[in-house]
Order: C-alpha cells, then structure tokens, then sequence
C-alpha cells in the first residue's frame, strides 16, 4: 500500500472523557479518510474549554492536508453523555476550521424513528424525575443525597452546568452542512469509505429493548471481570467512627454499608434481585436509605441504559483484521452482537463473533469500567487483539468516587492478552507499545497515536 499504513488510531489524552481519530489510507495515495469518534471530557476536569479547544485545533491541523481547512469525513457522536459530546460546545469556535462531510449518530437519536422516540421520552421523564427527587432532597435537609444526584445529572448530562448533552447533540446534527446526519443501526449494511479498502460495520446499539436495558449480571456469571474483586477481603476493614449516640448497635456490632453490599448473605436475601437476578430479597425489607434509594436506583439505571444506545463501530481492514470501537456500551449491547450478521457481496457471510475475532486494537469500553468488557462474549473471543487503549483519568475517576476505573482485574487480563501492549491515556506508555508515538510537544503532550 502506497501510504506504508494500514490504519491510524489517535486518542487524545484531554482527561476522563473520549476523542478518536483514526485515518485510513486511500488507494490512489491521496488524502487519508479521517473517522472522528466523540469529542468530550467529564464535568469537573480544569479549565475543559482549554484542553478541547487544544483538541479540536489538533484536529483541524492534523486533517488540513493541501488545502486551508481541516477535513474530516465521518463525525460519530456515539451517545448522549457529557464526557463523549462536551467538546462540541466546549470548543464550538475551534470547530469552524473544520469541514464536516457526514455525522452518523445511533439510531436511538432518530426523530422520525418511534422507538427512538420512545426510548427519549423515557430517559427525558427520568431525568425530570431526577431534577425534581434533588429538590425534594434540599428540603427534606438531605443535601448529601441531593448533591450526589445533582452531580449525576451534571456530570453525566450537563443539566445545570451551563449547557446540556442535548444542546452538544444539536451542535453535532448541524456539522455536516450539505446532508442530514445518518441514523445507523446494526441491520444496516456496512459501508466501505470512499477510496479506501476498509470495511465500517455498525455492531450496536441493539433494537431489543431488554438488551438495551440490561446492563447487570449475577455475581456468578463468567460474562464480566473483577468478580473477585467484589469479594470481602478482611484486611480491608477499617475502624469505624460513629459519633451518632443515638445508633441502635455498638461500632463493634455494624458492617459498612459498601461491605454488606458484596456480601452472599445480603445480596440474595436483603437486596434481593437488584443486586443478584437469582435472590430471593425483596425491597421492603430495604429501610436504610429508604428516602434516597430511588433517585440512587434511577439515575444508575438512567446512566446504564444511555451507555447501551453507544453506536458501536468495527473497521475492518483489506486483510480483514478489525479496529473495535464500543463508546461506552454495557452489558445488553455487547451480548447483542453475537447474533448480528451481514451478507456480503459474492455470497460471504460475516457475524458479529466472525468480527470479534479478529480484533487487533480494541478502545477499551467505558474507560475500563467493570461493566463494559464483556469475558466470554467480549475478550475472550478477541483472539488477535495486539494493542488496546483505555482513555481514563484515574485521579478524576476517584474525585468521582469511581475507584475502579479502571478495573485492575480488566486491566491485568488486558496486558496478558496483548503482552503488555496497553496504552492508558493517563500513564507513560508501557513496554509493549513501544511502537505508538506521542505527541510532538510534549507539554502537555496531547495525544498517543498507533500506526498500524
């Protein structure tokens, strides 16, 4: 091949949030096919509107070639969340140096699409439902619970911050100047960019609404990492401090709360089926948290399902071998995958398993979280994967009370699949990725690139 590449992927290193951007060669030599996917950092990371205006300026210049603006081909906004889409607002004024040629969101954004529709009022009625639980919460003088909730709703949908997730989507609709954005779902048939020998194949998000919806598996189910690290390990017990005198048990008497929770015994019999699908609890044995449960149970249940409408992306290239992008989809979404399948021309057959196979770079789902690698039906099955990037800020993942993000038990089982070739956006880059380049300045050294 003339450009002496077959793909490169660049993740941009802007903090907890995502930002691709993958070129792909053209045949005849001339510019690259430029794919953007996401643009975004979570609330609460210093000065954002500084580190994605560095971003998209990155963008603009890298995408420039011959002529005077940048170009980029494809925009793929994958979701509705803040640290995904913030960039569009964030550095609205960086974003007129670029010319946008097609969007494609996930069908679940489709407003002529009824499903979709439904799906949005639902998550809208939600998040009204959440707004007015935080007011409920101040007056009832619970500003801990009503902080916790109003963080969510900020951090993850940009309500009351100053703009919202939706505002960043409209932003994101109107890019592309001389044709509609493009609503993709998995029954589609997978496009080939112009110019280019590569493959691009819309995984998820799946139209089975029980899938979208599951986003939790029982405590003995093979499908996700770190179920060890949910077990109780004594040694980290702590001293508790209760100054409360009017506490019914002694100190000595009491399991923390985020213990208890991890514990068989509670699981099945006091949270019953939220916690494990096979026990046998039931919620009015539930008293403590009685009042802020419900926003608690919501708002998680808001965020899960949002991440399981990610558009999710394969790029298969000329030798077949498959870049795998997954946003930030859960549970439902990656199960779907196993039965999704496009008929090719001359009569071949690919699923959505043939894909997951031949998976050398994988963006690391949801910043590591617990939750969106599947085992069995996800890594596993990757069987040529060489590299993966994980975009996380730990130290912010932390401020957020996220403590495993990234999950080390993910992490670990990503190193030993990939010898080691594990790139984080936070860290220096580890041994087996010798091979990715860094950002020429570097202060703040902006990005990690892999030519592959």
């Amino acid at each position: 091949m003339s450009a002496g590449y077959r793909a490169k992927v660049r993740m941009y290193r802007q903090g907890l949030g995502d930002c691709f951007l993958i070129s792909l060669p053209r045949n005849d030599g001339s510019e690259p096919y430029h794919i953007m996917i996401d643009c975004g950092v979570i609330l609460g990371t210093a000065d954002p509107q500084t580190k994605m205006t560095a971003v998209v300026n990155d963008i603009a210049a890298t995408t420039k070639g011959a002529g005077e603006r940048g170009k980029i081909d494809l925009l793929i906004a994958t979701h509705e969340h803040w640290d995904h889409i913030s960039g569009f607002v964030q550095a609205s004024d960086a974003l007129g140096q670029i010319d946008f040629a097609e969007v494609w969101l996930a069908w679940t954004e489709d407003p002529n699409d009824e499903q979709a529709n439904k799906l949005r009022a639902q998550r809208g009625t939600a998040l009204r439902a959440l707004q007015l639980s935080e007011s409920r919460l101040r007056l009832d003088g619970q500003d801990g619970a009503a902080n916790n909730v109003a963080g969510f709703l900020t951090s993850f949908f940009g309500v009351g911050g100053g703009s919202s997730t939706s505002a960043a989507l409209d932003v994101v609709r109107g890019l592309a100047k001389s044709k509609p954005p493009r609503y993709r779902a998995p029954s589609d048939p997978p496009v080939q960019p112009p110019g280019t020998s590569a493959k691009l194949f819309v995984l998820g998000p799946p139209r089975d609404e029980t899938l979208l919806m599951k986003e939790a598996v029982a405590a003995s189910s093979p499908e996700v990492y770190g179920i060890d690290q949910l077990s109780i390990d004594l040694a980290h017990f702590e001293p508790v401090t209760d100054d409360d005198s009017d506490a019914p048990f002694d100190t000595m008497q009491k399991i923390p709360l985020k213990f208890a929770q991890q514990m068989p015994f509670f699981m099945q019999r006091y949270w019953g089926g939220d916690v494990d699908p096979a026990g046998d609890g039931a919620a009015w044995r539930r008293i403590d948290t009685a009042f802020v449960q419900p926003s608690a149970q919501l708002a998680l249940q808001l965020d899960n399902a949002t991440n399981n409408t990610s558009l999710v992306l394969a790029i298969q290239l000329a030798d077949g071998d498959v870049l795998l992008f997954p946003a930030d989809a859960q549970i439902g979404n990656w199960l779907s995958w196993q039965n999704v399948a496009w008929d090719l021309n001359g009569g071949t057959k690919i699923t959505g398993p043939d894909l997951l196979k031949r998976v050398i770079f994988y963006k690391v789902g949801h910043h590591g979280s617990h939750n969106a690698t599947l085992k069995a039906h996800g890594l596993e099955m990757m069987d040529a994967l060489k590299l993966a990037m994980i975009p996380v800020d730990q130290k912010m993942a932390h401020q957020k009370h996220w403590d495993r993000m990234p999950l080390d038990a993910l992490v670990d089982a990503l190193r030993d699949k990939t010898n080691d070739a594990v790139v984080r956006a936070d860290q220096p880059l580890p041994p087996g990725a010798r091979a990715v380049a860094v950002s020429p300045d570097p202060d703040p050294m902006l990005w990690y690139e892999v030519t592959l």
